[in-house]
């Protein structure tokens, strides 16, 4: 093949995953039900010598057999958030409350650029392909039942790959890092109830706001100096401004890298939420979710793409994600793009379009 006709065949590629981005932004949606979404990828990925499965809900999978004895497998998430896009861009969301402000589309885009590649014959690998459409990953979390029908051992997965938009790396930079990298995450709940007086005689209650107070105290001591992050975002408390509050509400998230520390970290919650009922007469009730378990990259296989490609070191952080669902069924890598500076999350969230082909390259390469 000509210089002139690879050329050509990159511009090419690049204008299908940036064509590929920009409706999949335009088309958001949340949760379990992607029905536009998983129509658009079964779409583009029907013509192409794959099987396409449906393991789970809207999730979509696609198989490429190229008569090997192992499989790896690459994962995109594909749901948006609950957020009213604020960027102004020609493709910007056409569904209000709604929007890719996660990168979610980017990954898609990616992975479908990959899956052209293989189409086309482009990428030789050495092993089966499967790559995986995710749904639910910002809420319930589509990694665990997906994992659950059996499809990665069905299939012979010996390697799993990830890859997530990052704003806190220069645009363009793949960065990863051996063993935890995200943290393990639980939603911690706590309900406290007391009973309601007149403020004059508050001695007379129980002070569910006081036993909340005390409580924070402690909890956010408990954690100083450890490498986990326990905090609470919303308390609502109380019924009047002269009354004892006879019910307060806390809703926060205990994170960490380590199992061993969060085990730990909610033993001794809950012994400190004991300890405040007594002392204020109050009933506390402390809950957590299952969460998602920490991402944590297999030293080995991350070592063996170092040997073939500039990989940054990554920091841990404590955000979430539940792609370590499929670490728990095979060796895993899980990496970072950089976008330069922007916020995740936010309704004014976008990136240049260019990384996308940088990691794409990446993907191509590690199968």
């Amino acid at each position: 093949m000509q210089i002139k006709e690879l050329l050509q065949d990159a511009e090419q590629l690049k204008a299908e995953i940036t064509a590929d981005r920009r409706v999949l932004h335009q088309n958001p949606e949340a949760g379990p039900h992607l029905p536009e979404t998983a129509a658009y990828l079964r779409g583009a990925l029907a013509e192409m010598p794959c099987t396409l499965l449906a393991p789970w809900e809207d999730a979509v999978c696609a198989y490429f057999d190229l008569g090997k004895d192992e499989t790896v497998a690459v994962r995109s998430d594909m749901d948006a958030l609950p957020v009213t896009e604020r960027t102004g861009l020609p493709f910007a969301s056409a569904h209000p409350g709604r929007m890719h402000a996660c990168g979610h589309d980017g990954h898609m885009a990616m992975v479908l650029g990959l899956a052209r590649r293989l189409a086309a014959g482009e990428v030789r690998p050495q092993r089966n392909v499967l790559l995986i459409f995710e749904p639910a990953e910002e809420t319930t979390g589509g990694a665990a039942p997906i994992c659950a029908t059996g499809l990665l051992e069905r299939y012979h997965v010996t390697r799993v790959f990830g890859m997530h938009l990052w704003p806190e790396l220069p645009a363009g930079v793949i960065a990863s890092r051996a063993g935890a990298m995200m943290s393990r995450s639980c939603e911690l709940t706590v309900e406290i109830t007391g009973r309601s007086v007149h403020l004059a005689r508050f001695a007379e209650g129980c002070d569910a706001l006081d036993a909340a107070a005390r409580l924070l105290t402690r909890l956010y001591a408990l954690a100083e100096g450890k490498p986990c992050l326990l905090r609470f975002g919303k308390m609502e408390s109380g019924s009047a401004r002269n009354a004892v509050s006879d019910h307060t509400h806390l809703e926060g998230s205990l994170r960490c890298l380590d199992d061993g520390l969060y085990a730990a970290l909610w033993e001794q919650a809950q012994a400190i939420g004991r300890s405040v009922g007594e002392e204020t007469g109050c009933t506390v009730t402390m809950t957590c979710s299952s969460g998602y378990p920490p991402v944590t990259n297999d030293a080995a296989l991350l070592a063996e793409v170092r040997e073939r490609f500039p990989i940054a070191e990554a920091e841990t952080t404590c955000i979430t994600e539940d792609f370590s669902e499929y670490q728990r069924h095979a060796p895993g890598v899980f990496f970072f793009l950089g976008t330069g500076s922007i916020e995740l999350h936010a309704p004014t969230f976008t990136f240049p379009e260019e990384i996308l082909d940088k990691g794409e390259a990446l993907l191509c390469g590690l199968v």
